[in-house]
């Protein structure tokens, strides 16, 4: 036989596009369309509906950036029309390559039901089937003008003003398009997915398969069947000759999906965050719609924040939500307040992720999920796996890995151990997407694909349109009914995502183990862009700790009042910020600049609940009192404590031979030479220079930064090709006191002035850098290189700190180019190691090389150099064409002679500067810890306001503990619990309680929340 495949498969892809597509509405009227466009921001339904609007013309230009146009379409179904199926096709001038990313609406009855939401690939409504004809029709639109920032056909990554309503003009954005009533024939709706499922899957197909000819061959009889001047009379007829190739099962070893009904959305991104409380309406009316229809579907929606705003901001979309929760068919996922980003989140926030995400579906549903889901996020840190399994879940989704540049991950099923051992079953859907659409494609892609063949045969498929919302379509269901079991495919079934898990864990109860961090090798950038929005984000977690920490002090002992509503509000607002495009720094200058507003709102709110309880506690008087918020004890007061400060020493300052200063405490001598550079850092006590021969630390580095694309998202490694040192300085004087020197610089359009202070009785040089920044596509770095000899170093992460390798032998190691750390970086030989600690930044490379030998020539030691290099400041042009322009401020320190004890005390140290206060007396720590191994992370009341103290600590130095605990006020009983303040079954054991004293034990990095029940 002729090979005649291209001749057939060409034939259905253009009977197919100008024929039987187009058959699917056979007859249409136009509706009469008028138009209200709300003047500023949103307005509620009722002003909506109650509005006077203008008519207006299909081919109309409408809806000025960000705006919302209210459209009253009206119409009558014609008499002839009895006994069909109709519907409304609202065409609001959408790009159907971009759901999610321009235009949308949601349709509301007169009375002000909402029906359902309009997006590119879902722009129809149901008007009857059957109806009887002569029904009139009155729909309104609440349609938003949302700009394209993103041109997806191709990707385009240009500047644009459109991402902030403040730049973006008021240019009218989309083109009215189509607004009829139509006829819808379901037989040939049919037929076009029929072919559109065997077309799709026929080319994935071997060429020699005998199935794809089959398939071919069915094709080739179906299009014949077809008259193509009246498609609509013989599309049943064509339909049955594709009957036996649709029937023909499954083979028996074919792989499983799982399909779940998605809409990924992020909580902001090219969107501020007010349109995603629409955007979540929308695709939850739709979902809710798409359930009543679909008896097999189920749909899983993640963030409780978002089911939030459904409840607070759209009343009737949220009874729909609720009835259908209840049916077991809308399922709440994933368990946290936001799809977070894993990486920069501090410990007890990305704790109270799940805290605040699990409570709220067991209080409004009494459902607790047992998954983390976080598809998009970029990374996971090694502290994760304990945080899931702390909070009562055990399963973590995610697919973003398989974005990875450089390695591909080795395994799609598999156990996830962190950093204390704990490990969580963890899957990475292998048709490599969130937003499946069933295609053949994707389908056979995830089959092929899968990793773990041979041991398990289950992958989950999250099916529908996300990142702007839209969800599941009509579409997409019925081709996965056509793919339940259908030879030459794999079998598609949907599933909970808890259905799923507990499947795929019992088919494969012992798969591979991955041991540590979960890296993104793209998007690197993240960790760096943004600055401010960082600062406030790490700003924001000290402060909830303090006032936490103060409060629930002042509560116990002197009755005040403690503040559970705001602090709960104040915790699901940082939390919010936590979202994996806010905290990134990927989002559209609007969603910043709200979030810098929003972040200095916090802070004052925090500062008063502060001061409040520390006036409370320190009572009336002139005695100085130093309150240390920090988990550790300094300048003579305990942690958690406030009292009189102890001297510590004098600093000196003197002139350096050959120009510059040089700063002497007794403890450290530090040099900076006229440039401004710190030449030399000696360790007295352990007579060890910090600074590598013939190098200088402080030094300023900048780099051109213009990624291949994703601008604000990566830094691509050619970076590193080329940069300049900012050696020059401006001045270099001394600085307001004995202990500082002060240096001014300036490059090309930006000035940088630094402070270097070696406070009296501290091994620790503190830099504070301001940066009044007015580069783009620029990368500010800070550099250190050291004089040490280390092939790992530490980085902090969520309750403990991970080791990651300075060499690059794989290209994993390789690709680590820019990596997360918290509060410190530290690196260290046998016995004498140094830290970087910071305040606000999380960015960082670690690199090594070796001096040449005493025989080059060229004075070299042959030692080895490892440079520790601070991320500060990118200048990326897309999203925000004015990321970061203006002026920063940051504080480092340099800790020499650190062990990994000293570099988590000194990042405590400095993310929480003592507060002094006068008062009439000292106060004593709320509870305290006799090992400095064992950090406590929060104090705090417990959520239930029965008044029992939560305390959470961890084993921070990676090895084994013992402490005691001992509370300041008399304990009636000690819990073990979980994140959410819940007994522990089986830990008894870990605790002794005596009295107000504690005994625990810990493993390495192990957390550990009590509840202390007060007498």
């Amino acid at each position: 036989m002729h090979d005649d495949r291209n001749l057939v498969e060409g034939r259905l892809r253009r009977v197919l596009d100008e024929r039987v597509r187009p058959a699917v509405y056979p007859e249409s009227v136009p509706l009469d369309v008028a138009v209200w466009h709300a003047p500023g921001e949103p307005v509620p339904v009722e002003e909506g509906l109650a509005a006077t609007p203008e008519p207006i013309a299909v081919g109309a230009r409408w809806g000025a950036p960000w705006g919302t146009s209210w459209f009253r379409v009206t119409g009558t179904v014609p008499e002839k029309w009895a006994g069909r199926t109709v519907e409304a096709l609202l065409d609001l001038g959408f790009d159907g390559n971009m759901p999610g990313f321009q235009c949308e609406g949601l349709v509301h009855l007169p009375d002000g039901t909402p029906v359902k939401g309009l997006n590119p690939r879902n722009q129809w409504v149901r008007i009857g089937a059957p109806v009887a004809g002569g029904e009139e029709v009155r729909l309104h639109v609440e349609a938003a003008s949302n700009p394209v920032i993103l041109e997806h056909h191709p990707f385009s990554f240009l500047p644009t003003p459109l991402g902030d309503k403040d730049t973006a003009g008021t240019e009218p954005q989309y083109t009215l398009t189509r607004m009829d009533l139509a006829v819808f024939d379901e037989t040939v709706w049919h037929l076009v997915l029929d072919l559109e499922v065997l077309g799709e899957l026929m080319a994935e197909l071997p060429a020699d398969a005998p199935r794809r000819w089959e398939i071919l061959r069915a094709v080739d009889r179906a299009l014949d069947a077809l008259d193509l001047q009246d498609v609509n009379a013989t599309a049943a007829t064509a339909r049955d000759r594709l009957a036996e190739v649709l029937a023909a099962p499954a083979a028996a070893s074919a792989h499983r999906i799982g399909a779940v009904g998605h809409a990924h959305i992020d909580s902001a991104w090219l969107w501020p965050l007010r349109e995603t409380v629409r955007k979540v309406a929308r695709t939850a009316a739709n979902m809710t719609a798409l359930l009543a229809d679909e008896p097999d579907f189920v749909f899983a929606m993640s963030q409780a924040q978002q089911w939030a705003w459904v409840r607070d901001h759209r009343p009737a979309v949220w009874a729909r939500v609720k009835k259908a929760v209840a049916d077991g068919r809308f399922v709440p996922a994933g368990g946290m307040w936001v799809e977070s980003d894993t990486n920069m989140p501090g410990s007890e926030a990305m704790a109270r992720q799940f805290v605040h995400g699990k409570r709220f579906f067991l209080d409004e549903f009494g459902i607790e999920n047992d998954e983390a889901w976080l598809p998009d996020t970029f990374g996971f840190a090694a502290g994760l796996p304990q945080i899931i399994r702390a909070a009562g879940s055990k399963y973590l989704l995610t697919q973003k890995i398989s974005w990875s540049q450089t390695n591909s991950f080795p395994h799609h099923t598999f156990r996830w151990e962190g950093i204390d051992g704990t490990r969580v079953f963890t899957h990475f859907p292998p048709v490599d997407t969130y937003n499946c659409e069933m295609t053949g494609a994707e389908i056979a892609h995830a089959a092929r694909n899968f990793k773990d063949k041979g041991v398990a045969r289950h992958s989950l498929a999250p099916t529908g349109w996300g990142d702007g919302g839209g969800g599941t379509t009509r579409e997409m269901v019925a081709k996965a009914a056509r793919l339940r079991d259908l030879e030459g495919s794999a079998r598609v079934a949907w599933q909970t995502p808890h259905a799923f898990f507990e499947q795929a864990e019992a088919e494969n109860p012992e798969p591979p183990v991955w041991v540590g961090e979960l890296y993104l090798e793209l998007h690197r950038a993240t960790l760096t862009s943004q600055a401010q929005t960082k600062q406030g984000n790490r700003r924001s977690e000290h402060l909830l700790r303090e006032a936490e920490l103060w409060a629930a002090t002042a509560a116990v002992r002197t009755g005040f009042r403690y503040p559970y509503e705001d602090l709960d509000r104040i915790w699901k607002t940082v939390l919010l910020h936590q979202f994996h495009d806010i905290l990134p720094g990927s989002s559209i200058a609007w969603v910043h600049r709200e979030a810098r507003a929003t972040y200095a709102r916090i802070a004052a709110e925090l500062e008063e609940i502060i001061g409040a309880a520390q006036r409370a506690l320190a009572g009336e008087g002139d005695l100085p009192l130093v309150f240390n918020s920090a988990p550790h004890a300094r300048a003579g007061v305990p942690a958690g404590a406030a009292a009189p400060p102890v001297a510590e020493g004098r600093t000196e300052l003197t002139p350096r031979t050959g120009g510059g200063h040089v700063l002497d405490n007794g403890l450290l001598r530090v040099e900076i030479d006229g440039r401004g550079l710190v030449v030399s850092a000696l360790d007295l006590a352990g007579d060890r220079e910090t600074i590598a021969p013939g190098l200088a630390g402080n030094l300023l580095q900048l780099h051109p930064d213009l990624p291949n694309k994703w601008d604000a998202w990566d830094v691509d490694a050619f970076y590193r090709n080329t940069g300049t040192d900012l050696t020059a300085a401006d001045e270099v004087a001394p600085g307001a006191d004995a202990a500082s020197v002060r240096v001014t610089r300036s490059f090309g359009s930006s000035r940088v002035t630094q402070v270097l202070t070696l406070p009296p009785g501290e091994r620790r040089l503190e830099v504070d850098t301001e940066v009044d920044w007015h580069e783009t596509e620029k990368f500010l770095k800070l550099a250190f290189p050291l004089d040490v000899h280390a092939e790992r170093y530490a980085a902090e992460t969520q309750f403990g700190h991970v080791h990651r390798p300075t060499h690059t032998n794989t290209s994993w190691e390789a690709a680590r180019f820019e990596a997360c750390n918290h509060r410190f970086v530290h690196v260290q030989e046998v016995g004498w190691g140094v830290a970087v600690v910071n305040d606000s930044t999380y960015g960082h490379d670690v690199t090594r090389t070796v001096r040449t030998g005493g025989d080059g020539g060229d004075g070299g030691d042959g030692g080895t150099t490892t440079t520790v290099r601070v991320s500060l400041l990118r200048a990326p042009r897309f999203p925000d064409p004015e990321t970061d322009q203006g002026v920063h401020r940051f504080r480092h320190a340099l800790v020499p002679g650190a062990g990994i004890g000293d570099a988590v005390r000194e990042g405590w140290r400095l993310n929480l500067p003592e507060r002094r206060v006068t008062g009439g007396a000292e106060v004593a720590p709320l509870v305290s810890v006799d090992r400095e191994a064992v950090v406590v992370t929060a104090v705090k009341l417990a959520d239930d306001g029965s008044g029992d103290v939560v305390v959470r600590c961890h084993e921070a130095h990676g090895g084994r503990a013992r402490a005691t605990l001992t509370a300041g006020f008399a304990v009636a009983g000690v819990t073990v619990t979980d994140l959410l303040e819940r007994p522990l079954a089986g830990q008894e054991a870990a605790v002794e309680a005596d009295g107000d004293r504690i005994a625990v034990r810990l493993r390495p990095f192990q957390l550990m929340t009590l509840r202390l029940r007060r007498a």
